[in-house]
């Protein structure tokens, strides 16, 4: 049963007093899941044979049915029941997304350990390889990034999106490697199954996640990052700018930590680009 769309009646199902009954509903989640037939009857203006027949309506078997309907509903959160009002123009989304970005960076800044940063950065640079887990887009995205920063500085580095193959790796993991996660909710299941099989065979792992998740209690060193996400559910997470922040930083830190060896690296990449695509030193390391 999907009781958010037959609530939001867009086939026009409901009667009007029974679509006065829905946005009531979806409007007092919390007062309708903990309030009698009476109560809810006289709340929201109408008999409470009205509600039993609109709850059948609905699919449910009576009005006990539909408050367990409605609260499983509400479990995944009222955001998603209730989502903040839209920009309307792109001046205001541009001003959104960006002061967005600006909060995640600046509160990124207060909260790092750096003594952490500095830590993992001398574990990468000290590993004869390193391998990079992420997986469900965003992540994926953060251990893409991290295997871009790292290359250059001369680092062996792999990244892999796949949860078997990141269980594969683990699996066959040999000293010398250090395992880095991401993580931005700390529930990658999948990913601390990893972790634990690495743990057992000696392995060393960062993880840069929210602290004291699941993910965080199953590595060895934890960059923490934990961000408020608003109500925007149609703005994409503001997380992502903090997470890179810290990529940013801990290669920085990890080209630092021996200097002559990302200088012979980068160096030498960027011979190879002026000479077969730029023609002048003024572009990026990249594209």
């Amino acid at each position: 049963m999907d009781l958010f769309h037959a609530l939001s009646d867009e086939g026009g199902r409901l009667s009007s007093l029974e679509a006065k009954l829905a946005q009531f509903a979806l409007e007092n989640v919390d007062f309708v899941v903990n309030s009698s037939i009476i109560e809810l009857a006289e709340r929201a203006g109408v008999s409470p044979p009205t509600v039993t027949r609109f709850c059948r309506r609905l699919g449910c078997q009576g009005y006990s049915d539909f408050k367990v309907q409605l609260a499983k509903m509400a479990y995944i959160g009222l955001r998603y029941l209730k989502p903040e009002a839209p920009t309307a123009t792109a001046e205001e989304v541009a001003h959104d997304i960006i002061s967005k970005a600006q909060n995640a960076l600046f509160e990124v800044h207060r909260q790092l350990d750096l003594a952490v940063i500095e830590k993992a950065a001398q574990m990468l640079r000290a590993a004869d390889f390193i391998q990079a887990f992420g997986a469900s887009g965003n992540s994926a995205m953060i251990v893409n990034e991290l295997h871009n920063r790292l290359f250059r500085l001369g680092c062996h580095i792999n990244a892999s999106n796949d949860h078997n193959m990141n269980l594969m790796i683990s699996a066959a993991a040999q000293p010398g490697t250090v395992i880095f996660g991401s993580s931005y909710t700390g529930r990658d299941m999948g990913l601390v199954h990893c972790l634990e099989l690495l743990r057992q065979r000696a392995i060393p792992t960062i993880v840069m996640t929210q602290n004291g998740s699941p993910v965080a209690t199953a590595a060895d060193l934890v960059i923490a990052i934990e961000m408020p996400e608003g109500k925007n559910i149609f703005r994409p997470t503001s997380t992502r700018y903090a997470y890179l922040a810290a990529i940013d930083i801990l290669a920085n830190m990890v080209a630092y930590a021996d200097r002559n060896r990302a200088f012979k690296s980068l160096r030498s990449i960027k011979e190879e680009l002026v000479r077969n695509r730029d023609g002048d030193d003024r572009q990026l390391l990249g594209d």
